[in-house]
């Protein structure tokens, strides 16, 4: 026999690496936007029908509205300029923008775009209204000139349910007053609040008696910073029913003092009552019920 050595050859089995625990990741983001999912579902199936609208009045404003704080009623839900495929094509969305207040006067419009900025200017002079911007809205509209005041949860202009001024709307309030004064355009305030109901109801205490008494206080504070009385035109408390863009029924900024430094041909048309059109007494306006009784119907 041989002495040569018997060589056994086995074939080793290759051992794959760990495959690591990315998937497990991936499975836990899955799992948990799933979840999220089914509780979305579940609040929205429990929700009342005002809380379904105001979601769906938050989603429907278009983003750069909001942003923006502009009309919703006048802006563009598209998101292309122009709403046309082709995204250089703003023609159409230019001239939607500007017939908002384009009625306004050459004139009286360069006058209220000089008012904005004085006030603003006076603002950011103060270094504590400074920290009220965000709070403030001053814009062109098609009445003239409308400054809105907002509250937030944190920073209110009032006192909880009341018209107890805040320290820094009354500074705010008499910081504007000698720079209203300086135009003669008539001026019109209104409060407004959120939708939150007073314990006792419609019948006792309520947010038209809240939005009025603040409109009221804010005068108060206007006229004694020095602005002319002759001017107010008209004082006035809308409740919750005029929401601000884009806000819900509850939405802190509901609550806010509107003041509009009117155009000149805004103002006459109240002082006029022109701005309720007349109805026309050429015809009834239904015809009068018959008196007379109808025939007797005979027997046979």
């Amino acid at each position: 026999m041989s002495d040569q050595p018997i060589i056994i050859r086995r074939k080793k089995k290759a051992v794959h690496g760990h495959h690591g625990g990315a998937w497990k990741i991936a499975f836990a983001d899955f799992m948990t936007a799933l979840m999220a999912l089914f509780l979305v579902l579940w609040v929205l199936s429990n929700a009342s029908k005002s809380d379904k609208d105001a979601i769906a009045e938050y989603f429907s404003t278009p983003l750069l509205v909001a942003m923006s704080k502009g009309d919703r009623n006048s802006a563009s839900t598209s998101a292309i300029p122009g709403g046309g495929p082709d995204p250089r094509f703003s023609q159409g969305e230019r001239a939607r923008m500007d017939q908002r207040p384009e009625h306004l006067s050459g004139e009286e419009r360069r006058r209220l775009e000089s008012l904005k900025h004085r006030l603003e200017s006076a603002v950011e002079r103060d270094p504590q209204l400074r920290d009220l911007k965000q709070q403030i809205s001053i814009e062109l509209s098609p009445e003239g000139l409308r400054v809105q005041l907002l509250d937030t949860d944190k920073r209110p202009m009032f006192e909880l349910g009341s018209a107890n001024v805040a320290p820094y709307l009354r500074s705010l309030l008499k910081t504007f007053a000698p720079v209203l004064n300086e135009l003669p355009n008539r001026i019109q305030i209104s409060g407004h609040t959120d939708s939150h109901p007073y314990p006792g109801g419609e019948a006792g205490y309520n947010n038209w008696d809240l939005s009025a008494d603040r409109a009221k206080a804010s005068r108060q504070e206007l006229v004694a910073g020095g602005l002319d009385s002759d001017k107010l035109l008209r004082v006035s408390g809308m409740a919750d029913r005029i929401r601000f863009h884009g806000a819900g029924p509850y939405d802190a900024a509901n609550r806010r003092i509107e003041i509009i430094v009117l155009d000149s041909r805004a103002a006459q048309r109240i002082l006029s009552q022109d701005e309720y059109s007349p109805l026309d007494t050429a015809e009834p306006l239904s015809s009068p019920p018959s008196t007379s009784k109808p025939a007797e119907q005979t027997r046979h």
